[in-house]
C-alpha cells in the first residue's frame, strides 16, 4: 500500500518535529531541500508555503543573511505545542476522568459556522452524541478551547465536564459516537506502513542522518493524525484487540530510533 503525504502537511511536520529549535526562520531553499528527500519539488514546496502563509501559519521572515525565509506565527505555535500533547504523551486514560461536552447553536445565517464547528470538533476527536452535543475525553478541553478560540467560534459553544450516567452502558454509546471500526482500520494502516519500517531499522547498525530523517517525517507524518481521529478512549470502551497501543508503540520506537539522528541531516 503506497502511502500519501502532501507537500503542505510535510511542511507542518517538518515545522513541528525541526523548526521550532531554529533561532530563526527556516530559508525557503532549506524546505526546498529537506522535502526534496521525500520527493516534493520545489513548485510544490513554495505553493504549499504560500497557502500556509494565507492561513496565518507562517510569517514571512528574513534569514541572518538577508535570504528569504518563513517563520511560525503564534498561532501556529500553539497549534502545535497543543498538538505535541498528543502526539508524543501516552496516556492511560480512565474512565474516571470524565468528559468534556460541546454544545453549540449557530444562527441559520451563519450556517458555514456550523459546519466549520462540526469539523473542527471532528478533527480535535470529538463524537457526535446528538445534533448540537459533541464529546470526548475531558483531558481535550485546553486544547479544545484554544482552538475554538484561534477561529473565532467559542461565542458559539458552550463546554461542560462531567460523566455518563447513563441509560446504555457507556461501551454502547461510545460505539455510537465514534467510528470505531474506522479507527481501528487507521491504526492498522500505520502497523502494515511502518511496522516493517521500524523492523528494518532495528535490525541496522548504523543509522544514517538522511535516512533518519525521511522515514522519521514520514511516519510522523502519519501519525500525527491519529492521536485527533482516535480520541484516546480508555480500554474497557473498546473493542477486543484494539489496535492503538500497538501502534502508538510503533511510533515509540521509531521515534526514538530516528528522531535525534534526522536532526543531523535538518541542521547539517
Amino acid at each position: 500500500m503506497a502511502e500519501q503525504h502532501t507537500p503542505r502537511s510535510l511542511i507542518v511536520t517538518l515545522y513541528g518535529a525541526y523548526g521550532r529549535e531554529r533561532s530563526g526562520p527556516l530559508p525557503v531553499a532549506e524546505l526546498i531541500r529537506l522535502l526534496a528527500v521525500l520527493a516534493v519539488d520545489a513548485p510544490s514546496v513554495r505553493s504549499s508555503v504560500s497557502r500556509l502563509k494565507r492561513r496565518g501559519l507562517l510569517i514571512p521572515e528574513r534569514t541572518a543573511d538577508g535570504a528569504a525565509g518563513y517563520a511560525l506565527s503564534a498561532d501556529a505555535r500553539q497549534l502545535l505545542d497543543d498538538g505535541d500533547r498528543r502526539i508524543y504523551t501516552r496516556h492511560s486514560p480512565s474512565l474516571a476522568d470524565g468528559w468534556v461536552l460541546a454544545v453549540f447553536s449557530v444562527p441559520e445565517a451563519e450556517r458555514h459556522k456550523r459546519h466549520l464547528l462540526r469539523s473542527r470538533l471532528a478533527r480535535l476527536g470529538f463524537g457526535s452524541a446528538a445534533p448540537g452535543v459533541w464529546i470526548a475525553p475531558a483531558r481535550l478541553y485546553e486544547e479544545t478551547r484554544h482552538t475554538l478560540r484561534r477561529l473565532q467560534l467559542d461565542p458559539y459553544v458552550d463546554l461542560f465536564r462531567g460523566e455518563h450516567l447513563g441509560f446504555a452502558p457507556t461501551a454502547e454509546a461510545v460505539a455510537r459516537w465514534w467510528d470505531l471500526a474506522a479507527i481501528a482500520k487507521q491504526h492498522e494502516e500505520f502497523l502494515d506502513l511502518h511496522g516493517p519500517v521500524l523492523r528494518a531499522w532495528e535490525a541496522r547498525e548504523e543509522v544514517p542522518a538522511q535516512d533518519a530523517y525521511r522515514d522519521y517525517l514520514s511516519a510522523l507524518d502519519s501519525w500525527r493524525r491519529l492521536p485527533y481521529v482516535d480520541p484516546g478512549l480508555p480500554v474497557e470502551l473498546l473493542p477486543q484487540g484494539w489496535p492503538g497501543a500497538r501502534s502508538a508503540e510503533v511510533f515509540a520506537r521509531l521515534h526514538a530510533l530516528l528522531r535525534d539522528a534526522g536532526a543531523a541531516f535538518v541542521q547539517p
